[in-house]
């Protein structure tokens, strides 16, 4: 009998019984366009959720990946861009922020010297920088997550030129 369950144990994929939220990782990557205008990176979905909605270059944490691969390998994925040394932003978790269940983001930032053009690849239909003082409407927590990232590194004045046209 004891055999049975130390079989049973073992096989057992998870060693606690509750759920888990998944993490992902987002990359907020800026740069000052023309006439010095702050810039962000977006990719346009090509898959759900949201679908044909703005969002920031990211996906899933792969399995025994770090967080700072899995940045760099989402932002080469979608933009082909790479090379780039990101800053920690932070965590946000909200229930609810991704319909598909309860998913962790930990977001990066970085401010780009230089002409970094991106190609849409993997699950990206488009990338292009947008002006925050005119962006489309983003998927998931996308707005909040700008809000606090601009704030954070620009100043309140900056955070105050956001726009975001409703989706």
């Amino acid at each position: 009998m004891k055999g049975n369950k130390v079989t049973a144990q073992s096989k057992k994929q998870h060693c606690y019984d509750y759920p888990r939220p998944a993490v992902t990782v987002d990359i907020l990557l800026f740069r000052r366009g023309r006439a010095g205008r702050l810039e962000v990176l977006l990719i346009e979905r090509g898959r759900e959720p949201f679908r044909n909605h703005w969002a920031f270059p990211g996906g899933f944490v792969d399995r025994d990946e770090s967080l700072e691969d899995a940045a760099a390998r989402e932002l080469k994925e979608e933009t082909e861009i790479e090379g780039i040394r990101f800053h920690q932003l932070g965590a946000f978790g909200d229930p609810g922020r991704d319909p598909r269940g309860h998913t962790v983001s930990i977001a990066y930032t970085a401010l780009l010297n230089g002409d970094y053009e991106p190609v849409a690849a993997d699950d990206a239909c488009s990338a292009a920088w947008h002006a925050i003082s005119n962006l489309p409407g983003l998927a998931f927590d996308h707005e909040k997550i700008l809000r606090i990232a601009v704030e954070r590194t620009f100043g309140k004045n900056a955070a105050r030129r956001i726009k975001i046209k409703s989706q």
